[in-house]
């Protein structure tokens, strides 16, 4: 398997910029804008460490390091070996679900939820950046598993059991991390308010209470974070009056451009401010295709009382807050990446677990070569793909291609890529002897060819642009200009019309089509760029 090391260009787009204005410091939501669904956070003395699901994607679990709580910078991957991370039946939907990250006498622990394998484990690091360990599985039911250290020692296990003969409950254990036995049964010591799927389970103890935080109503537009207390770990639990402590889903927030808010974590800085992440979406004509993002909000704890988040339960997208942890900086997303390193960058991602030899940056120098395996977009694990997340509305992104496929089978080219059944594609393939560039699309049972352009020899130059409502793709050779080839509607690749948990990935892929390429596809460049 490789990786790379992608090169951030300096750009005069300014997407972060603290402004003090009457003692107030002014930040941008979403933190970490695109697919970053689950957000769980703890904080390391002057450093806050986050993770998020990472579903059907490898390397799973990506990490982020931040000073400031708003500009995050990824720092690796927690899960980056196939035998930490089997996902053979994942699809992309399915695998990890919601992650937890923790810190207890210089350790770290990740625990999390493996839907299509054996269930719920834990992985620790002295590092966060890694290496981080084998899993060790546990026992407890259901997803979303979070760790409780008390302050008498014992550390407790909660998780959310969603199905079954038993559900729509909290239930907790108490753990021995050293094996990953149960010390105790799994008891229910929450059912929420009664809002449906109460997942996303996290304990605090606060003035003597223990509070425990939870998720409910599905991770829709109905989503909202609940939150109950109580003087003895095992309950019973006390409800908010004031319950939901953070919700979109009423009259006042009907019209925010932030919908779902949901499943968040707490955390405290070193002047004992509190803060919350938590994840929502960005619908746009009652459809979104970035996923679920990360949104960071203030918090007000009084000793002895209930958490109020930004004074109104809800989060904006220009936030305002009397501090922060550290200076924001200037950030930008834009990418270029020319392949001359060993290994990819942390932006890129690969459909389950990548069969290795069908990656090189190191055949062809300056290169990314892909090698397509029998299996194609919509059939996979086993399809060779590497993408990126979309994480704008408006964007530019533009590859160049070196492909000569050998048989008719053989295509290689870029992608728009929700699922298997949901994806946009714009590649090469042969006819008879001549190489011809396909746009097609394909939505559900839906499989059509919008346009067929012949093809001179040589390099050829890939691009998408994307719009909220529309996605253009076009393409060029040697020195002409860019020849427009078509335009579709977003909403396609939405999670309204497709399902799943995922957002978007701009993709690049080859595939034989049921038999093994010939030929190799040599990617010489990928570029990703906001429009303002």
């Amino acid at each position: 398997m490789i990786s790379s090391k992608t090169k951030i260009i300096p750009t005069l787009l300014l997407l972060l910029l603290q402004v003090v204005v009457y003692g107030q410091v002014h930040y941008q939501n979403p933190v970490l804008p695109g697919f970053y669904p689950d957000p769980s956070i703890c904080k390391v003395q002057d450093d806050y460490y986050m993770v998020n699901s990472s579903f059907g994607y490898f390397p799973g679990v990506p990490i982020f390091h931040s000073t400031n709580l708003v500009n995050w910078e990824q720092i690796g991957y927690v899960l980056d070996r196939e035998e930490q991370l089997p996902l053979a039946k994942a699809q992309t939907t399915l695998g990890i679900f919601a992650p937890t990250i923790r810190y207890n006498n210089g350790l770290f622990y990740m625990i999390t939820t493996n839907i299509t394998d054996k269930g719920n484990f834990y992985v620790t690091a002295k590092n966060p950046a890694g290496p981080w360990s084998n899993p060790i599985w546990i026992a407890t039911p259901g997803i979303d598993p979070s760790l409780f250290f008390d302050d008498n020692g014992k550390v407790y296990v909660t998780s959310a059991q969603n199905w079954g003969a038993i559900k729509n409950r909290i239930v907790m254990s108490e753990i021995d991390l050293a094996t990953g036995k149960l010390l105790s049964e799994p008891v229910t010591i929450w059912k929420g308010t009664g809002g449906k799927y109460p997942e996303g389970p996290h304990l605090y103890k606060k003035d003597g209470f223990y509070y425990l935080m939870i998720a409910e109503g599905g991770t829709e537009y109905g989503h909202k974070v609940t939150i109950a207390r109580s003087k003895n770990i095992w309950g019973s639990y006390e409800s908010n009056l004031a319950n939901p402590i953070l919700t979109h889903a009423n009259a006042n927030e009907e019209n925010n451009p932030i919908q779902g808010t949901g499943h968040a974590d707490l955390v405290q800085t070193n002047d004992g401010s509190w803060f919350m992440v938590a994840l929502g979406f960005r619908p746009l004509n009652d459809h979104q295709i970035l996923g679920r993002e990360t949104f960071l909000a203030p918090v007000v704890w009084n000793p002895n009382e209930w958490p109020v988040v930004n004074g109104t339960g809800s989060i904006a997208l220009d936030m305002k807050v009397e501090k922060l942890p550290g200076e924001i900086k200037m950030k930008t997303y834009n990418q270029n990446d020319n392949f001359s390193g060993e290994k990819l960058g942390f932006e890129w991602n690969y459909i389950n677990n990548p069969i290795p030899q069908n990656y090189s940056l190191l055949e062809r120098k300056g290169y990314l070569r892909l090698y397509g395996s029998e299996k194609s977009l919509s059939k996979n694990p086993g399809v060779t793909f590497v993408g990126r997340r979309q994480q704008h509305f408006n964007f530019n992104a533009t590859t160049t291609i070196d492909f000569n496929p050998i048989t008719e089978n053989e295509e290689a080219g870029i992608t728009l890529y929700k699922d298997g059944l949901h994806n946009y594609k714009l590649f090469i393939r042969k006819i008879g002897k001549e190489r011809e560039l396909v746009l097609a699309y394909n939505i559900g049972k839906i499989n059509t060819i919008e346009k067929r352009i012949p093809l001179k020899k040589g390099t050829v130059n890939l691009t998408i642009s994307g719009t909220p409502a529309f996605y253009e793709f076009g393409f060029s050779q040697a020195n002409n200009p860019t020849t427009d080839l078509g335009k579709v509607e977003t909403k396609y690749l939405s999670t309204e019309t497709a399902g799943g948990f995922t957002g978007v990935y701009i993709g690049l892929y080859a595939t034989g089509n049921n038999v093994k390429s010939k030929a190799a596809a040599d990617f010489k460049n990928f570029t990703y760029k906001v429009v303002e």
